[in-house]
């Protein structure tokens, strides 16, 4: 049995990503996100019958009863960046398996800098291993030492990175849902912004925000008869690996290695077949790895291609054609879920102003 067009995402919704929230809880925002993507899949609430969300701050049964659904099918998603994705994943399963007729997959995050994210943790690898050595807010030592090592590997270089900052900043400001919408920026503002965490730079790391993002999966069949242009699944994968990165075999490889072959050979296409790619990029060196391991392009290469190569949503190959979290915001877990939303807003044809014009197939990481 395989997923091969068995599902499709016939509604999204997705709210302005925003540097804060005051006043709004994540659950609030989700059922705004909820809302809009269920409005647009041409459907009511009492329509969806499955639920997925991330399901470790909140609780599949906590967002059905706030958002007035009752599903028979539910799950908690809790894969970080890649929870969104992982969630549609999911979805299309309970689809094709009868779990479910139309299942809502819905992540958010609010933001108050006042408030702390989270209560201090207990001791990690990251706290014993990491830390001493620097004080690094967010993940920026452990992408630091990934970045590092690959340029030692394979010669990359910071101005070569760069570039990928640069494209994506261009294709958010004319997205009314990015954070920096209408702020251009330049390949040099980006070499010129200031270290977070050596080779990383603060052009080069995405800024917590707050935000919501949401789809509405079906099958196939009820795909077939909606008023919007459905967005079929092809294939899909879903790997890990050791969530502490110097204790990888391979620093610079990502499990974008398992889960990629899977997801193309689920398909029936390969890397050369697709128009456009949305991919994870909290970090540019990360996006970068990723499209590697995909298969996008070779090992090693990633530095010369975004040299050489137009990335922005008018160019040769777009990639992240909303900003990406980079420029479009990082709103929590909605962050990595903003990469489907944009896919199926493209292949919908509802780019608007960045519309690409070859939008058949792409590729999504979270």
């Amino acid at each position: 049995m395989t997923l091969r067009g068995e599902a499709a995402i016939i509604g999204i919704g997705e709210l302005p990503t925003q540097r804060s929230t005051p006043g709004r809880s994540m659950i609030g925002l989700m059922g705004d996100a909820a809302r809009i993507a269920i409005h647009d899949a041409h459907l009511t609430p009492k329509d969806i019958d499955g639920l997925v969300t991330e399901g470790g701050v909140v609780y599949p049964g906590f967002a059905s009863e706030y958002l007035g659904i009752r599903p028979k099918f539910a799950s908690g998603s809790s894969m970080m960046g890649a929870s969104g994705p992982t969630g549609v994943l999911l979805a299309a399963m309970a689809v094709q398996n009868g779990l479910a007729n139309n299942v809502l997959v819905v992540i958010g995050q609010a933001r108050n800098p006042a408030i702390p994210m989270s209560p201090p943790g207990q001791p990690t690898f990251r706290s014993e291993f990491e830390d001493p050595y620097g004080m690094s807010a967010g993940a920026n030592t452990g992408y630091g030492l990934i970045y590092k090592r690959h340029m030692e590997e394979y010669g990359t270089t910071e101005d070569q990175l760069a570039h990928i900052a640069n494209n994506q900043r261009f294709n958010a400001l004319e997205n009314e849902n990015s954070v920096f919408k209408g702020q251009a920026i330049t390949h040099q503002d980006v070499l010129d912004s200031r270290y977070v965490n050596y080779p990383i730079k603060l052009l080069e790391t995405v800024m917590p925000c707050g935000g919501a993002a949401a789809v509405v999966v079906t099958s196939a069949e009820r795909a077939s008869a909606s008023l919007n242009k459905p967005v079929y699944i092809l294939g899909a994968g879903a790997a890990v690996q050791s969530l502490t990165g110097w204790k990888r075999p391979k620093l610079t490889e990502t499990p974008v290695a398992q889960s990629a072959p899977t997801a193309f050979a689920m398909s029936g296409y390969t890397p050369r077949d697709m128009q456009f790619a949305q991919f994870y990029d909290c970090y540019t060196i990360l996006e970068a790895v990723c499209l590697e391991d995909a298969g996008l392009v070779p090992k090693g290469e990633i530095g010369p291609f975004f040299a050489s190569t137009d990335t922005t949503y008018k160019g040769e190959f777009p990639i992240n054609t909303d900003g990406g979290q980079l420029s479009g915001g990082q709103p929590g877990l909605a962050g990595g879920f903003r990469h489907v939303v944009e896919a199926a807003r493209q292949i919908m044809g509802r780019g608007g102003v960045r519309q690409i014009e070859r939008n058949d197939i792409g590729l999504v990481n979270g």
